[in-house]
């Protein structure tokens, strides 16, 4: 344990201290060592990992709420929701080669290129996000197994609410018993090893594949494409508020990156893994978008089950039935692959000392963080069990955009800031940082200001101020090639990321922001008394390792 500061100087030079990168000598001290993770898991593993974490109820039922508003439409929406996420992608490929040692994605990343307390907050904000997520899919996945149950007559009406479909009680309150057996299992699962997880996610992300591909082409053939006319029935701004909606169907290509530990060849395949997994997933997506609108007038799809809804309505009872298993098989996978980038994250902060030890054990001989996964599944499953969680989705997607935010400027900070050699000043560094800052508060302003109808005049004015930021970020700032995979237009495609993520933030629910500041303060807090006088940067046992330009792929 470090020596306790008296002052708030010893406070802030907690704070702002930042990982260290080592020398590629020092690369296979974990591995060696016995206290690291399994590398078991493939180019195939990570790709399907990728699809398992994305493909989930989105698909089958955000394209019928969103095509409400969009019409045809919300095939655009997904396209531009869609390349958004890759430029977001290529800013974490290019970190996952870059750090392809060990776990922590956008906390070890703000860790290295920024400070301790940004990194803490990070992790806590994302983590919020994985929590509550993870319980309402549970919930979801336990709805869908009973609707499926209640297809044979002798369960039809006769399975109590409590068990599947949860008894709500006041407006917070509401029992559901499954779901957390689900959690359970799936926790059980992953503490088994990654090799175990692994084939449950392929078989289970293989499945729904098939399915959405059977879906895709058995309504192409009832397709009518006089009902693609309006395309875009309420214009342009009703695509661009549906692609801030559907542009949280793609988030799981981080889970990608937080598996480097558990790779066997990270600097090539995480790229890869992240880049490709999203790419099939946009393809997929558009796909249906176009069958769905094609099939049913946008008017008459369903909000609750849109695709079983209109394969129905065409005759095609077996395809909904296919669609019901579909949903469940994207469920389980979405779920696990939560629950195990949840407990990966745990286990990086465990090994920093910013969370206590006991995060950080790895079980000698499943190679699994066993305590780690326990802890998220016991969250999990009491958030599941007994809360609304459906009231809690307004506080979603906080930490998933901020941790996106942060981790295109950690590709920009990186990429002019050499921590092994220190050869940035701190004025430059500082200045840097400063613009990075101004185009983060210009992104936010512009949504802001963009979601109350405000003239195009008043949007103008942050739009040139982040435009002024991104100059100075460009010639004031010398910036290195990056060793692996290299993120294209630096510094201009990060600041894009931002700008964007930012704009998004700003359509979120009031809620959301109300949750983003009061959690942050909370974590400041439990930074101050617990975190900055247990963790330690340089700790002997934790390796991170950025990769050396000889072994750029």
């Amino acid at each position: 344990m470090r020596t306790a500061y008296p002052s708030s100087a010893g406070f802030w030079s907690s704070a702002l201290r930042s990982k260290r990168l080592v020398s590629p000598a020092e690369k296979a001290a974990r591995d060696s060592s016995g206290l690291g993770l399994s590398r078991r898991l493939g180019l195939l593993d990570l790709v399907l990992l990728g699809i398992g974490a994305s493909i989930g109820a989105g698909i089958f039922v955000v394209t019928g709420t969103v095509a409400h508003d969009a019409g045809p439409g919300v095939t655009i929406s997904f396209l531009l929701a869609g390349a958004s996420c890759v430029i977001n992608a290529l800013c974490y490929a290019e970190l996952a080669s870059r750090f392809p040692a060990v776990v922590g994605g956008a906390y070890l990343y703000t860790y290295t290129a920024f400070n301790e307390l940004t990194a803490f907050l990070v992790f806590a904000q994302l983590m919020l996000d994985y929590h509550i997520g993870a319980a309402s899919i549970a919930r979801s996945l336990a709805s869908y197994l009973i609707n499926i149950l209640e297809l044979f007559p002798v369960f039809k009406d006769n399975i109590p609410k409590w068990i599947g479909h949860g008894e709500n009680i006041g407006d917070v309150l509401s029992i559901n018993l499954l779901a957390p057996i689900l959690l359970i299992i799936l926790t059980l699962i992953l503490c088994r090893g990654v090799r175990e997880s692994s084939v449950v996610n392929c078989l289970m992300t293989v499945t729904k594949v098939v399915i959405v591909i059977i879906v895709i082409f058995a309504g192409a053939f009832k397709v009518d494409t006089s009902n693609w006319s309006p395309f875009a029935p309420n214009g342009l701004q009703s695509i661009f508020t549906g692609a801030t909606v559907v542009f949280f169907a793609y988030v799981g290509f981080d889970a990608v990156a937080n598996s480097a530990e558990e790779s066997k060849r990270p600097q090539r395949d995480l790229p890869i893994g992240i880049i490709g997994s999203l790419l099939i997933c946009i393809a997929l997506y558009i796909g249906v978008c176009l069958v769905i609108t094609g099939m049913v007038p946008y008017q008459l799809l369903g909000e609750e089950a849109p695709l079983a809804e209109a394969f129905t309505s065409k005759g095609l009872k077996f395809v909904s039935i296919l669609i019901s298993v579909g949903a469940v098989a994207g469920l389980t996978t979405t779920l696990l692959v939560g629950l195990y980038v949840q407990s990966r994250l745990y286990l990086g902060l465990g090994r920093d000392g910013l969370l206590p030890s006991i995060f950080a054990k790895v079980h000698s001989k499943l190679h699994t963080p066993v305590h780690s996964q326990v802890w998220v599944g016991l969250v999990a499953s009491v958030l599941a069990a007994l809360l609304n969680v459906h009231v809690l989705s307004h506080i979603l997607s906080v930490g998933t955009l901020t941790g996106y935010s942060v981790v295109s400027a950690c590709v920009v900070v990186l990429r002019w800031k050499d921590k092994t050699n220190g050869q940035v000043s701190s004025s430059a560094e500082r200045e840097g940082v400063i613009c990075l800052v101004a185009v983060a508060v210009c992104g936010f302003a512009t949504g802001l200001l963009y979601r109350y109808d405000a003239s195009y005049y008043f949007l103008l004015l942050p739009i040139v101020v982040a435009a002024g930021a991104s100059a100075a970020l460009v010639i004031r700032q010398v910036y290195e090639d990056a060793p692996g995979f290299s993120c294209p237009w630096v510094p201009l495609l990060p600041i894009i990321c931002i700008f964007f993520n930012m704009f998004l933030f700003a359509q979120l629910h009031h809620e959301a922001w109300v949750r983003f500041v009061v959690l942050s303060v909370v974590m400041i807090g439990v930074y101050a008394i617990y975190g900055q006088y247990h963790a330690n940067p340089s700790a002997q046992d934790t390796i991170y390792h950025e990769a050396p330009e000889e072994e750029a792929v």
